[in-house]
């Protein structure tokens, strides 16, 4: 469903700085190369099992963000979900990775590389095996949640591994491998998942990481040598907490108005207490020794301009994803193969630009890359508004083509955005932090799109039916039905003589919506560019960064 898109390959959280010679040095302790312990040499053979292992857990993670996309309404008929329901199960799996992510490396640094990708490996191969044998909802979005765990800790360590294995020219090898598989993943997923869902179920959307993650771990467990700093920095287990609930009630908040409203008293009082967990973060990190957020950085205005980027990026087209596929199976009545296929024309569009972007990233300053990218997503977005009852699918192409050339604009110099600014030691949280905001742009992007959209098709359906004798009685029953892309089923228990007005009303209510949230996220992502082309400058990186002068 989502797009995780990898920290800069030598500074992922836990990787620590690599000098000259290859050595890892991480932690605050990284201006010592005797900080890295290494039990076992990663010559020869082992740097390429270290490779697989790392690439394998690399494509079932972001194959699984994927894959999800195009099954969410075949999970809904399924399991009889909800419309906020849906949401918490893309959310739960974005809340659980970001509030980890920079945990996991203090973790990994403290106790070995191996044993924690080991340990995220497993849990998310179990995690994936609840998610399939998942009985009703609750039971998904705990899976769901359990695999965002393992997801952190593998996505988190795995650059590092790499990073130790592999010095020289065989550094640059290994990363475009891993780079490919990346894009691999995230190209493949939306048709590996209407495949897997049109012609066997949804659930194999998640079975299919189990073979993955069983040779991941043997390899691992086998091939992979361990790594860790002997001065690493501890865990700031306050800041994670105070973290993770003020996550937790912001976007709990922001979906529960979805049932009823922004005045309803548990609302106001959820928003207020995230809020206040908010303010109380800020404090802790500020005061704590060894915060998980280094506010310091922050100071500095191309990392808060990238940290805006990154936001900006997830909370518009990437949020977008979940009602795009609502509207082109439910409404528009394609497959999850057929609408799998349709996706791919973003990744096209990804593809169109990445590539380009990767190689002037180092001739332009990233400035003109970020922020004319954004304005592209913003672009697209607002190409495909003036959606009717009357659309089909085409109607998205162009907006969809332009959105993904502006993502394939953004992906390549954000990552080293994050991490050109600081010094060496501090990369691994820089990219981390940027990274979390990748997620914590998911998660309160999908919640605050799915409020909106909420209210206006509500508004559309009440006043629709209001001419159409006999149905006024039903339109809180009507209006969620069409919210949740379940306006179909609902034709069968209309009268015959009305079904023909009840289903123009049920798309036009639902393209209402759509177009609302459509100008929000593009409003998102236009405001996140102007932010990145003002905060985004050139002088702020150091000696030997990834910004090209001017």
């Amino acid at each position: 469903m989502t797009r995780l898109d990898p920290p800069s390959p030598a500074n992922s959280p836990g990787a620590g700085r690599h000098d000259a010679g290859g050595t890892v040095a991480g932690g605050e302790h990284g201006d010592h190369p005797a900080a890295t312990a290494s039990a076992g040499s990663q010559s020869g053979d082992h740097k390429w099992w270290t490779l697989l292992a790392v690439c394998l857990g690399t494509f079932m993670l972001l194959l699984d963000v994927t894959i999800v996309n195009v099954a969410l309404p075949d999970i809904q008929r399924v399991l009889g979900s909800s419309f906020s329901d849906l949401q918490w199960v893309v959310d739960a799996y974005a809340l659980s990775l970001a509030a980890l992510l920079l945990t996991s490396g203090s973790l990994a640094d403290m106790f070995g590389r191996r044993l924690l990708y080991l340990i995220g490996l497993t849990v998310f191969t179990l995690a994936s095996l609840l998610c399939g044998f998942a009985q009703d909802t609750l039971m998904l979005q705990l899976s769901r949640a359990l695999q965002g765990v393992g997801g952190a800790v593998m996505f988190a360590v795995s650059l590092a591994l790499l990073a130790q294995a592999f010095h020289g020219k065989d550094r640059g090898i290994a990363f475009a491998v891993w780079g490919a598989v990346t894009g691999l993943a995230v190209a493949v997923g939306p048709l590996l998942g209407g495949v897997l869902t049109s012609e066997l179920s949804w659930r194999w959307i998640f079975f299919v990481n189990l073979p993955i993650g069983v040779a991941a771990v043997a390899i691992t467990a086998a091939r992979v040598s361990e790594s860790r700093e002997r001065h690493a920095r501890r865990p700031d287990w306050i800041g994670f907490a105070v973290f993770t609930l003020a996550l937790a009630a912001l976007v709990y908040g922001l979906i529960e108005s979805n049932e009823s409203s922004f005045a309803d008293a548990k609302v106001i009082a959820t928003l207020a207490l995230a809020a206040a967990l908010l303010a109380a973060f800020v404090v802790v990190e500020s005061r704590t020794s060894t915060p998980m957020f280094d506010l310091a950085l922050f100071r500095l205005p191309t990392f808060s301009g990238g940290a805006v980027a990154a936001f900006g990026l997830s909370a518009s087209i990437f949020s977008l994803l979940l009602y795009l596929v609502l509207y082109v199976q439910d409404v528009l009545g394609y497959s999850p193969l057929e609408s799998g296929l349709r996706l791919l024309v973003i990744s096209g569009g990804i593809l169109l630009t990445s590539t380009a972007a990767g190689r002037l990233s180092s001739h332009v300053p990233v400035r003109w890359l970020i922020a004319p990218g954004l304005f592209l997503v913003g672009a697209g977005l607002l190409l495909m508004r003036g959606l009717s009852a009357s659309s089909d699918w085409t109607h998205l192409i162009a907006g969809m083509i332009v959105s993904g050339a502006g993502v394939g604009l953004v992906n390549p110099p954000l990552a080293s955005t994050a991490v050109g600014v600081v010094e060496p030691r501090r990369a691994g949280m820089a990219s981390g932090i940027n990274s979390t905001f990748r997620q914590v742009g998911i998660a309160t992007g999908i919640a605050l799109l799915g409020t909106l959209f909420s209210d206006q098709v509500k508004q559309a359906v009440r006043s629709a039916v209001a001419g159409i004798p006999g149905l006024s009685a039903h339109s809180s029953q009507l209006a969620t039905a069409v919210k949740s892309g379940a306006g179909r089923q609902v034709l069968s228990q209309v009268p015959a003589q009305q079904r023909g007005a009840v289903e123009h009303l049920s798309r036009q209510a639902f393209t209402t919506g759509m177009n609302t949230i459509l100008l929000v996220a593009a409003i998102i992502a236009l405001t996140a560019g102007v932010i990145a082309l003002f905060t985004i400058r050139s002088k702020d990186f150091r000696s030997g960064g990834d910004a090209a002068p001017g």
